[in-house]
């Protein structure tokens, strides 16, 4: 079994390489947004999803088992931590 920051940087790996989400394209984010998507994958229910973002990503997020979208989550902090380290340099 995986431990937690495992599963985040697995997610955040695949953000990146399989995905084309890196922190050049996060850059562009603003409004909190991969903050407010972190906050839905936690729980959908009582979160947004990000008002301009697709809605695949949206769905493939809500048939992933809690431990899944928990590293999803973790993985899009991740993805803000780097970001605002990016703009700070």
């Amino acid at each position: 079994m995986k431990t937690g920051i495992e599963l985040i940087t697995k997610e955040r790996d695949e953000q990146i390489n399989k995905h084309g989400f890196d922190v050049t394209k996060d850059s562009g984010y603003a409004d909190n947004e991969l903050i407010k998507a972190a906050l839905f994958a936690i729980n959908p229910n009582q979160f947004e999803w990000p008002f301009y973002w697709q809605e695949i990503y949206r769905d493939k997020i809500m048939k992933k088992h809690i431990l899944d979208r928990l590293a999803v989550a973790g993985a899009l902090i991740a993805a803000e931590i780097d970001r605002l380290n990016a703009i700070e340099s």
